[in-house]
């Protein structure tokens, strides 16, 4: 009976989906984080290995920033190849975000060094909130 219940609420099918879809997930996030701290102009797992808290903060506000994209990417897909496609542009959005803030907040990355929580907050507020428009408008097509 339990066996019954537990195929009825777990087919084949939906695991072998979150499966591929989770795997997929993971590793385009390991490649953003990847990309992202190649492209800032600091080490932030050097920082974060000091105890710099202001690279951690900016680091976690850029990785949940493309986690919610890549959230809403996963729930409105209609296939594999079409969450892979929304995803990338949820990485390009949030990449260019980063640059546009680290042009407007001069010397971004001294200040981050230099431990100076404001400019990481600003830099996860915006990071967040792209990633919130970002998933916002990933909706089906009509």
């Amino acid at each position: 009976m339990f066996m019954d219940a537990l195929k009825m609420s777990l087919p084949a099918e939906a695991v072998l989906g979150f499966v591929v879809y989770m795997g997929g997930a993971a590793a385009l996030f390991a490649l953003y984080a990847l990309i992202y701290t190649r492209l800032t102009p600091y080490n932030e797992l050097r920082l974060i290995r000091e105890g710099n808290t202001p690279a951690a903060v900016a680091l976690a506000g850029a990785l949940v920033g493309f986690a919610i994209p890549v959230a809403s990417a996963v729930s409105h897909s209609i296939s594999l190849l079409d969450f892979l496609l929304w995803a990338v542009i949820a990485a390009v959005v949030q990449l260019l975000a980063f640059v546009v803030v680290n042009r407007y907040v001069k010397g971004m990355a001294e200040r981050i060094a230099r431990q100076e929580m404001a400019s990481a907050i600003l830099l996860a507020a915006v990071s967040i909130s792209i990633g919130l428009l970002n998933a916002a408008c990933m909706t089906p097509a009509a």
